[in-house]
């Protein structure tokens, strides 16, 4: 699964795919609007490296109605592996997602 960022839409695409997370926008979005449209979606603070920690009930929230309870099961395990790469804040509320643009590899 993936965010993908565009103009002043923010979208959850392939909820149930597991393998791999991370936020796409458009190739020529500058830093700041990056880090102004994840922070008013409430996809958290662009860091120096190009990372965002999303927050976990973000994720619930745009996978909404798409989603059941086995997708819940399968977030934990997506979650447990993050952690073990140290991809989850410490609290656990917050997964590691890297940030590409448009053309680069999804």
């Amino acid at each position: 699964m993936y965010f993908r960022l565009t103009g002043d839409t923010v979208e959850l695409v392939d909820p149930a795919d597991m393998t791999a997370f991370h936020v796409t926008c458009p190739a020529g979005l500058g830093r700041e609007d990056i880090a102004v449209r994840a922070r008013a979606a409430g996809l958290g603070e662009l860091s120096d490296d190009d990372h965002l920690m999303v927050p976990v009930d973000a994720i619930r929230r745009y996978a909404g109605d798409r989603v059941d309870a086995a997708w819940e099961k399968d977030l934990a395990g997506m979650l447990d592996y993050a952690r073990g790469k140290g991809w989850l804040s410490e609290d656990g509320s917050r997964v590691r997602a890297h940030v590409t643009r448009s053309g680069d590899a999804e």
